[in-house]
């Protein structure tokens, strides 16, 4: 008798310890190295000003380049991974990154910096459907949750090590030209630890069974057009939540060390660690916020009191009044409530989205983020340029204070939503 396809071993997501967490472990490897080639040329910009000259709008246009090119690239790449499977497009992703790496490395000018750039962007675009698909379809649902969490950790994890790792090279070798050269060897071992697990990362195991589901599926499904979605406002104030909070996530990523470093006269070495301490601060923060997004029901309010948190915190270190060290410490800091913000954030989000939607709505809102670093990049690179360093925090701080109103308008929607529900019922 034969044994029906859906239950061959090769057509099942695995469903033990072991198997999911070596999935999720490659896909926070390859996640968090995504992240840090977020920030490949960034922390090298004082030394780029140096050696080539240019100013810090200039540079900036490097940050805009790498999210326009990420932020196009990310709808085109879910298609891409339809057709051809999410594997391969990850190992052309990490390929991508190696290739930006050299070509960095390699500089005689503006136009290399850009298309090292633009290789970074290219490589970084496929990530978030690569990684849901293979998560989604490679671990099993009791511990997709794990999964997503470990998969934003990872993320911020590799925004953390990227300054230490590019500027700590720089400073050791002086030469920014071998810490780009590094960063590629960085991508080409992470490509070759997929590639060895290249199993662990097959999303095609389950397509014998999505292929076996009734297709009665299909009357069940919505009339509604597929974009429909999109004429919703509570869409939009979700956009506008991640396009302002990654304005200041930006503010801190690309300009907070240098402005640091003018206005509390410390040494690079020191104000890179701001970005390494905000981005540790704000894992540390996820994770603790996990555990508040099942025990709160106005989820608005534990965002918009993390966010405040920051923001006043923030603002202080834009006032100068502070030691330096201090001042980094304090700065870091500041991460903790972007971090606690974060689950809640995404859980406001689902209960925002309509029924049926909530892939194409998280799609929509997270776009949000690579148009926020694209425009955030040339506006505190002009304030750098015309010395207004304190401008750095303190516009990092209106931002997020501005995410906050958008957070509150969307809760209060989400709110009315359940009370009528309950009087429906």
């Amino acid at each position: 008798m034969n044994r029906p396809a859906s239950t061959t071993p090769q057509n099942q997501a695995p469903d033990t310890l072991r198997s999911d967490a070596r999935t999720i472990g490659l896909i926070g490897l390859a996640h968090g190295s995504s992240h840090f080639f977020h920030l490949l040329l960034p922390p090298l910009f004082p030394w780029l000003i140096k050696d080539f000259g240019y100013s810090y709008a200039e540079l900036s246009v490097l940050v805009s380049l790498f999210f326009i090119v990420s932020g196009t690239g990310q709808a085109m790449a879910g298609f891409a991974v339809d057709r051809f499977g999410a594997r391969p497009i990850l190992f052309a992703a990490l390929a991508s990154f190696a290739v930006a790496g050299l070509i960095a490395s390699t500089a005689t000018g503006y136009p290399m910096l850009l298309a090292a750039s633009f290789f970074a962007g290219l490589g970084n675009a496929p990530f978030h459907p690569v990684d849901f698909t293979i998560l989604n379809k490679r671990v099993s649902p009791k511990r997709i949750g794990h999964g997503f969490s470990v998969h934003g950790l990872s993320g911020n994890i590799g925004w953390a090590l990227a300054p230490v790792f590019m500027a700590g090279i720089t400073t050791a070798t002086g030469s920014w030209r071998t810490a780009c050269f590094c960063g590629a060897m960085w991508a080409l071992v992470v490509l070759a630890i997929m590639v060895l697990n290249r199993d662990a990362l097959d999303d095609r195991a389950e397509s014998a069974n999505a292929a076996a589901k009734p297709a009665a599926t299909a009357v069940d499904a919505p009339k509604e057009h597929p974009m429909a979605f999109m004429k919703l406002p509570s869409v939009w104030l979700c956009f506008s939540f991640f396009f302002w909070s990654t304005c200041a996530l930006s503010a801190i990523q690309t300009f907070a060390s240098p402005a640091m470093q003018a206005m509390y006269k410390l040494p690079l070495s020191v104000t890179a660690l701001i970005v390494t301490g905000y981005m540790l601060c704000g894992a540390a923060g996820m994770v603790v916020g996990g555990f508040l997004v099942g025990r709160v029901q106005r989820l608005e309010k534990v965002i918009s009191i993390c966010m405040l948190g920051s923001a006043a915190l923030l603002f202080l270190v834009g006032t100068g009044i502070l030691p330096g060290m201090v001042a980094v410490v304090v700065a870091s800091i500041a991460g903790v409530g972007t971090g606690l913000a974060g689950p809640s954030r995404d859980m406001l989000i689902k209960r925002a989205a309509p029924p049926g939607a909530t892939g194409r709505v998280y799609g929509t809102v997270y776009s949000g983020l690579d148009l926020g670093f694209c425009l955030a990049a040339p506006v505190f690179g002009f304030m750098l340029d015309h010395h207004m360093n304190n401008a750095v925090f303190y516009g990092s701080a209106i931002a997020l204070v501005l995410s906050v109103v958008s957070a509150v308008i969307v809760g209060d929607g989400v709110s009315k939503k359940n009370r009528a529900t309950l009087a429906a019922a």
